[in-house]
């Protein structure tokens, strides 16, 4: 597995695994409308773009396919850690995690945070954070359950 920089040219296939990720492996928690909402079927790739661009992000691929991703901010803020559904449960978010939280670290960062779905509180439990919050969230009109977290980098 190799973990580097997120390039340009990787948005499109960012956006699918996110979609395909959404879909598939959130489906146990969210509703068909919900997943609809948070990942739609024909997303806008310059919304992407604009939504990257504040963050660093990480991929992983194997064997030049692309297996997840993580984007964080400069001060420990976790916004997406996905997997290829072909990937779950095969350690990428893992090693994804395990790459940001050093970088952070290495620059000085003693506290991260995330805002998990239901899919991926576990993940970040196992990982040392705690729920601070739970939190209920809308996007157009449709609501979601979330937990903010915290946790050590």
């Amino acid at each position: 597995m190799n973990i580097r920089p997120f390039a340009d040219q990787d948005l499109a296939d960012i956006v699918a695994l996110f979609t395909d990720s959404v879909h598939q492996i959130a489906s146990k928690s969210y509703t068909p409308e919900q997943l609809a909402t948070w990942a739609p079927r024909s997303p806008d790739l310059e919304q992407w773009r604009s939504r990257l661009s504040g963050v660093k992000t990480l991929v992983a691929e194997s064997r030049g396919v692309l297996a997840g991703f993580i984007s964080f901010t400069s001060a420990g803020h976790i916004e997406f850690l996905f997997t290829a559904p072909s990937f779950s449960r095969r350690g990428v978010a893992s090693l994804l995690y395990k790459a940001a939280s050093q970088r952070l670290a290495a620059s000085g960062v003693t506290k991260l945070t995330t805002d998990a779905s239901l899919e991926a509180r576990p993940f970040f439990e196992s990982q040392g954070f705690k729920v601070v919050g739970e939190q209920a969230v809308e996007r157009n009109g449709v609501a979601f359950r979330r937990f903010a977290m915290a946790g050590p980098p």
